[in-house]
Protein backbone atom coordinates (compact mmCIF):
# COMPACT_ATOMS: atom_id res chain seq x y z
CA UNK A 1 0.00 0.00 0.00
CA UNK A 2 1.87 3.22 -1.15
CA UNK A 3 0.46 7.00 0.45
CA UNK A 4 -0.62 8.87 -2.77
CA UNK A 5 1.02 12.10 -1.27
CA UNK A 6 4.31 10.99 -0.46
CA UNK A 7 5.01 8.06 -2.56
CA UNK A 8 6.53 6.52 0.64
CA UNK A 9 4.94 2.80 1.62
CA UNK A 10 2.45 3.89 4.30
CA UNK A 11 3.64 1.82 7.74
CA UNK A 12 0.75 0.73 10.44
CA UNK A 13 2.11 1.04 13.75
CA UNK A 14 0.73 0.39 17.77
CA UNK A 15 2.82 2.14 19.90
CA UNK A 16 2.18 1.19 23.65
CA UNK A 17 3.07 3.81 26.67
CA UNK A 18 4.21 1.57 29.43
CA UNK A 19 3.68 3.39 32.32
CA UNK A 20 5.01 1.69 36.13
CA UNK A 21 3.57 2.37 39.70
CA UNK A 22 6.19 5.76 39.70
CA UNK A 23 4.97 6.64 36.18
CA UNK A 24 8.24 6.30 34.75
CA UNK A 25 7.75 5.44 31.31
CA UNK A 26 9.68 2.50 29.57
CA UNK A 27 11.61 3.08 26.56
CA UNK A 28 14.28 1.35 24.54
CA UNK A 29 17.00 2.19 22.65
CA UNK A 30 17.68 1.68 19.25
CA UNK A 31 21.52 1.44 17.91
CA UNK A 32 21.76 1.16 14.14
CA UNK A 33 24.83 1.64 12.22
CA UNK A 34 25.26 5.10 11.01
CA UNK A 35 22.78 6.69 12.77
CA UNK A 36 22.77 8.01 16.57
CA UNK A 37 21.20 6.05 18.97
CA UNK A 38 17.00 6.82 19.61
CA UNK A 39 14.86 5.88 22.10
CA UNK A 40 10.55 4.71 21.32
CA UNK A 41 8.22 3.13 23.17
CA UNK A 42 6.92 -0.13 22.98
CA UNK A 43 5.59 -1.44 19.30
CA UNK A 44 6.04 -2.21 16.22
CA UNK A 45 4.39 -2.38 12.70
CA UNK A 46 0.77 -4.00 12.48
CA UNK A 47 0.52 -7.30 10.62
CA UNK A 48 -1.10 -7.15 7.13
CA UNK A 49 -5.17 -7.20 8.54
CA UNK A 50 -4.33 -6.28 12.02
CA UNK A 51 -6.25 -4.16 13.93
CA UNK A 52 -3.84 -1.14 15.59
CA UNK A 53 -5.66 -2.37 19.39
CA UNK A 54 -4.92 -6.15 18.36
CA UNK A 55 -1.48 -4.74 17.33
CA UNK A 56 -0.91 -3.07 20.51
CA UNK A 57 -1.44 -5.96 22.75
CA UNK A 58 0.64 -8.51 20.32
CA UNK A 59 3.56 -6.03 20.39
CA UNK A 60 2.96 -5.11 24.31
CA UNK A 61 3.20 -9.15 25.20
CA UNK A 62 6.27 -9.64 22.20
CA UNK A 63 8.61 -6.94 23.96
CA UNK A 64 7.72 -6.51 27.35
CA UNK A 65 5.95 -9.91 28.62
CA UNK A 66 2.84 -7.97 29.58
CA UNK A 67 -0.32 -9.26 28.88
CA UNK A 68 -2.67 -6.62 29.19
CA UNK A 69 -5.45 -4.97 27.38
CA UNK A 70 -4.28 -1.71 25.62
CA UNK A 71 -7.11 0.67 26.33
CA UNK A 72 -8.27 3.33 24.23
CA UNK A 73 -5.96 4.88 21.56
CA UNK A 74 -4.77 8.22 23.36
CA UNK A 75 -2.64 9.75 20.30
CA UNK A 76 -1.53 9.30 16.71
CA UNK A 77 1.24 10.77 14.72
CA UNK A 78 2.00 10.60 11.19
CA UNK A 79 5.37 10.90 11.34
CA UNK A 80 7.98 10.26 8.00
CA UNK A 81 11.13 7.90 8.85
CA UNK A 82 13.92 5.17 7.41
CA UNK A 83 12.89 2.00 9.01
CA UNK A 84 15.92 0.61 10.59
CA UNK A 85 16.12 -1.85 7.16
CA UNK A 86 16.53 1.87 5.33
CA UNK A 87 13.38 1.93 3.72
CA UNK A 88 11.86 5.87 3.88
CA UNK A 89 8.02 4.86 4.51
CA UNK A 90 5.41 7.36 5.86
CA UNK A 91 3.79 6.39 9.19
CA UNK A 92 0.85 6.20 10.89
CA UNK A 93 1.35 5.44 14.37
CA UNK A 94 -1.55 5.24 17.11
CA UNK A 95 -0.44 5.48 21.00
CA UNK A 96 -2.08 3.42 23.68
CA UNK A 97 -0.98 3.50 27.51
CA UNK A 98 -0.99 0.55 29.65
CA UNK A 99 -0.33 1.03 33.82
CA UNK A 100 2.07 -2.06 35.04
CA UNK A 101 1.96 -3.08 39.06
CA UNK A 102 5.93 -3.95 38.64
CA UNK A 103 8.85 -2.29 36.48
CA UNK A 104 10.67 -5.93 35.64
CA UNK A 105 9.65 -6.92 32.10
CA UNK A 106 10.51 -9.87 30.22
CA UNK A 107 12.39 -9.33 26.70
CA UNK A 108 12.83 -13.19 25.96
CA UNK A 109 10.08 -13.14 22.88
CA UNK A 110 12.19 -10.39 21.11
CA UNK A 111 13.58 -11.00 17.75
CA UNK A 112 16.97 -11.57 16.48
CA UNK A 113 16.30 -8.34 14.58
CA UNK A 114 15.16 -7.27 17.94
CA UNK A 115 17.91 -8.41 20.32
CA UNK A 116 20.80 -7.05 18.07
CA UNK A 117 19.07 -3.34 17.61
CA UNK A 118 17.29 -3.06 20.42
CA UNK A 119 20.80 -2.92 22.78
CA UNK A 120 18.77 -1.30 26.17
CA UNK A 121 15.50 -0.58 28.24
CA UNK A 122 15.01 1.86 30.90
CA UNK A 123 12.69 3.34 32.94
CA UNK A 124 12.43 7.20 32.10
CA UNK A 125 11.20 9.70 34.73
CA UNK A 126 8.96 12.34 32.91
CA UNK A 127 11.61 15.03 33.76
CA UNK A 128 14.21 12.62 32.14
CA UNK A 129 12.33 12.39 29.29
CA UNK A 130 12.50 16.62 28.23
CA UNK A 131 16.51 16.54 28.55
CA UNK A 132 17.84 13.27 27.31
CA UNK A 133 20.92 14.02 25.21
CA UNK A 134 19.85 11.13 22.68
CA UNK A 135 16.23 11.28 20.45
CA UNK A 136 13.43 9.79 22.02
CA UNK A 137 10.29 9.34 19.94
CA UNK A 138 7.38 10.43 19.98
CA UNK A 139 9.33 14.17 20.76
CA UNK A 140 5.79 14.98 22.68
CA UNK A 141 5.49 11.78 24.56
CA UNK A 142 5.79 14.12 27.92
CA UNK A 143 2.51 15.78 27.01
CA UNK A 144 1.01 12.97 25.80
CA UNK A 145 1.64 11.41 29.37
CA UNK A 146 0.98 14.72 30.79
CA UNK A 147 -2.91 14.88 28.89
CA UNK A 148 -3.57 10.93 29.77
CA UNK A 149 -2.85 11.99 33.27
CA UNK A 150 -5.34 14.84 33.66
CA UNK A 151 -8.00 13.29 31.67
CA UNK A 152 -7.57 10.30 34.01
CA UNK A 153 -7.77 12.25 37.33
Amino acid sequence: MSDTVSGLRLRRSARVIVLDPQTRVLMFRYDIAGRDPFWVTAGGECEAGESFEDAARRELFEETGFQLDCGEQIARTTPQFVTPAGEPVQADERYFIVRVEEARIDTSRHTALERKLMTQHRWFTLDELGDWPEAVYPENLGFMIAEYAARSD
